[in-house]
């Protein structure tokens, strides 16, 4: 899911904070009350410190505009229970409903709905093939995210050659798939190192685990796994530690949870890709309330990100998610 996105430049936190826009304007629309102070939030998972660091972050911005939030979110990474709490949504007309799909194309139609009802769209984290919906999308570059963790990966394993393995979430999940697609492409520089097929986890722990499990009792020479997002990294993690190849297999995961930071000090995994999801959610609600008073918006923005190893965690532990407000 989630979770976004060259960058070089590693220990550079202005990377995280700088916003990189495409220079393209949404369209505000019409038939939005720009006096109604109401929004809606749905994330994509409840209790997910990458967005409950979102949820955190558009509620200070909301209450500082004088503007009331609704954040709702499913209970695991689904499109099925998404779509209701969005009808639900809906029938409650806020101004503007800002949102991180969980499917790029199921959730189309229930969003094209609110949109002919007057409510303003704003895509975070991820958004939908069909650019038509949105007034604006922000998330973090996840291509150049999936490039970052293979670089990061590259320069840890220093060398060493053999397989790596990249494990997305759910396919559709436009966050995770430019990841896995950036990754694969950057991989794809070094001869020495093979890149075994993109394996799914349906964003399961305990099905990354397995998936880890039996890859590494077929594949000797496995050298590197890349998480694409935190639910696959931690069950990568644990796969790995219960076969005593914690360190001797580089582990990149993606985001910076409490959890993955605690496994990132205890060797767990060797590194995090860590995105700025506060900064996300902050925009998100300004552009949603820009939109709600008519007012032009861009309509796409990536944030950047950045590498995390034991190392230099300490000087970077602003960028460490929360796991409540």
């Amino acid at each position: 899911m989630r979770r976004a996105t060259g960058l070089l430049a590693l220990g550079a936190a202005a990377l995280l904070l700088a916003g990189c826009g495409t220079g393209q304007i949404g369209e505000s629309g019409g038939g939005t009350d720009p006096n109604n102070k109401n929004l809606a939030m749905i994330t994509g998972m409840r209790g997910e410190p990458f967005y409950v660091s979102m949820e955190c972050a558009a509620k200070e911005a909301a209450a500082a505009q004088g503007y009331q939030i609704n954040v709702q979110a499913p209970e695991k990474f689904e499109q099925a229970e998404q779509s209701q709490i969005l009808g639900g949504v809906i029938s409650s007309k806020p101004g503007a409903v800002i949102i991180a799909p969980t499917d790029d194309k199921a959730l189309a139609a229930p969003l094209k709905q609110a949109k002919s009802n007057g409510i303003k769209v704003v895509e975070v984290d991820t958004a939908l093939q069909d650019r038509s919906i949105a007034v604006s999308s922000l998330s973090s570059d996840n291509y150049e995210g999936g490039k970052l963790a293979a670089q990061t990966l590259v320069r840890l394993l220093d060398g060493k050659t053999g397989s790596v393995l990249a494990l997305n979430t759910k396919a559709g999940t436009s966050t995770t798939d430019a990841r896995a697609k950036g990754f694969e492409d950057e991989i794809k520089k070094h001869p020495g190192l093979t890149l075994l097929p993109t394996q799914y986890t349906k964003n399961e722990p305990a099905t990354a685990a397995q998936i880890v499990s039996s890859t590494l009792a077929a594949t000797p020479d496995l050298v590197g796994v890349f998480g694409t997002n935190l639910n696959t990294g931690e069950g990568a993690g644990t796969a790995l530690a219960n076969a005593g190849k914690s360190g001797e297999v580089q582990l990149v995961g993606f985001d910076a949870s409490p959890k993955q930071v605690d496994d990132l000090r205890n060797g767990r995994v060797q590194a995090l890709i860590a995105q700025d999801p506060a900064q996300i959610g902050q925009k998100g609600v300004d552009r949603a309330i820009a939109a709600i008073k008519g007012e032009q918006v861009e309509r796409e923005t990536k944030t950047k990100m950045i590498s995390i190893t034991k190392d230099d965690m300490e000087q970077k532990k602003q960028f460490f998610y929360k796991s409540q407000c």
